[in-house]
């Protein structure tokens, strides 16, 4: 039987387990924070590059590394820095982000003959915790102009498009995934789905992030500060 929020409540604290969502300049940034609120758990942006300070402070759960406008190749792109891979958590990249962390891990991004805009199909190859059981095809959003062209070590193939032999891929080991496609969108079918699954299952958060639990949790603080005064 399922805890109900208030019981969960009790044993974590609504801001214990947060998501740190990594801006690369991409239009649905704000997007995907607040889908990581809708389900239930506190999210927050930082810039790319976010200071390893500022990032050890916010101590996240989970990273999810949002998309951007650039080139991966191009010098002076916004790159992954060390202190986000540093902090030992999973990692979620999304458009661009897959394209960071591939090149980030020793693997090989370039510009695609054909750039990939709207709806496209995406074949779920691999048997993995983020996208297996959810379909053996999926339809999804898609917005980009680089793709991948070789993967990282250690890392496999979870999906594939008609562009992009590499729309998907996964280090289920050291749980770091990448998508090609925007799950936070509407348009791509199960998009909640899979953000859950990252947030919830491979994160391991618990959904807190509710109105419920925020006032109740102000409640105890107000009385902490106020005491037996009014």
């Amino acid at each position: 039987m399922a805890q109900p929020a208030n019981a969960i409540m009790q044993s974590k604290d609504a801001h214990a387990e947060k998501i740190l969502v990594v801006d690369f300049g991409g239009q649905y940034t704000q997007l995907i924070a607040r889908r990581v609120r809708e389900v239930g758990v506190y999210s927050e942006i930082l810039p790319f590059d976010a200071t390893a300070e500022q990032i050890a402070k916010f101590a996240p759960t989970g990273i999810i590394l949002g998309g951007g406008p650039e080139s991966v190749a191009e010098a002076g792109s916004p790159q992954i820095s060390d202190a986000l891979v540093e902090q030992g958590v999973p990692i979620l990249g999304i458009c661009y982000g897959m394209q960071a962390l591939a090149a980030k891990f020793g693997g090989v991004v370039a510009s695609s003959s054909h750039r990939e805009y709207g709806y496209a199909e995406v074949d779920v190859t691999g048997d993995d915790p983020l996208l297996s059981g959810l379909g053996a095809g999926l339809k999804v959003w898609m917005s980009h102009g680089d793709r991948v062209e070789r993967l990282p070590k250690g890392f496999a193939a979870i999906g594939k498009s008609g562009n992009s032999p590499y729309a998907a891929m996964a280090n289920v080991e050291r749980k770091i995934f990448g998508l090609q496609f925007h799950p936070e969108v509407t348009h791509t079918e199960h998009g909640l789905d899979i953000l859950r699954r990252f947030v919830l299952d491979i994160c391991g958060c618990a959904p807190v992030w509710t109105a419920q639990n925020i006032v109740a949790e102000h409640v105890e603080t107000v009385r902490a500060q106020v005491g037996k005064d009014k």
